[in-house]
């Protein structure tokens, strides 16, 4: 078979270096890799993937809609312009864009929505998230794609993140979003459905980098083909 052809940009981060070091196993391979700052030019490869940072939003999706190849987008924080070059390249060619390319995460996003129709309103809802002390946003994309999955089902419309003082009584139309940073704590997710009585917690840990390099390199394979649109990891997964 023949081996994936893969554009790069972020390639010197935490995320290009475990997808590069994955490649070869997975009959894949870096035909070229960018710096954020870096011009752009993927014509030899199959995909562009970008590990880089939401700023490097313009230039990513101009390559790739200039090169006429699929761009896979794993990085997190765009801002509303940022979001916009993003949906005016699906619009060109095929994109995913996912805020965590683990495939558990993307069940736990899956469990979360269940659990949010089966519970309804009278469960709170409360979301934690943990990075290592190097991470610069918060809350994590991952928080914010569960936090807006619930917002949705359950109709909160008020994002509380972290309480100090007195806050008052826990409005229902609340959900708590809270993130701790220390160590080299790759991830941790948390939603907490908490009513009276009863509490469900479903939590999903990474302990490896390389888990969402698996995904998206899964992610890469499956774009190939579709049509132009702006795809999810769960579209990539199928639930």
């Amino acid at each position: 078979m023949k081996a994936l052809r893969i554009a790069l940009v972020g390639g010197r981060g935490r995320m290009g270096t475990a997808l590069s070091r994955l490649a070869a196993a997975d009959n894949a391979q870096i035909v070229a890799a960018f710096g954020a700052n870096d011009e752009i030019t993927p014509r030899k490869a199959d995909v562009l993937i970008d590990f880089s940072s939401a700023a490097a939003a313009e230039q990513v999706c101009a390559a790739a809609t200039e090169a006429k190849i699929p761009l896979v987008i794993g990085t997190t924080g765009h801002s509303a312009v940022e979001r916009h070059f993003v949906e005016e390249a699906a619009q060109a060619v095929p994109v995913v864009l996912a805020s965590n390319f683990s495939v558990g995460v993307n069940v736990l996003f899956a469990l979360a929505q269940q659990g949010a129709r089966c519970l309804g309103p009278g469960f709170d809802v409360e979301l934690v998230e943990a990075h290592h002390r190097l991470k610069k946003d918060a809350p994590s994309g991952t928080a914010k794609t569960l936090a807006e999955i619930l917002q949705r089902e359950l109709n909160l419309t008020n994002a509380r993140h972290g309480r100090e003082g007195m806050v008052g009584e826990r409005r229902k139309s609340e959900i708590g979003i809270h993130s701790i940073r220390g160590g080299d704590i790759v991830g941790d997710h948390t939603v907490i459905f908490a009513g009276d009585g009863e509490r469900i917690e479903l939590t999903h840990r990474a302990s490896s980098r390389e888990t969402f390099a698996r995904g998206a390199l899964r992610a890469a394979r499956w774009i190939i083909g579709q049509r132009p649109a702006l795809y999810s990891m769960r579209d990539v997964l199928g639930i």
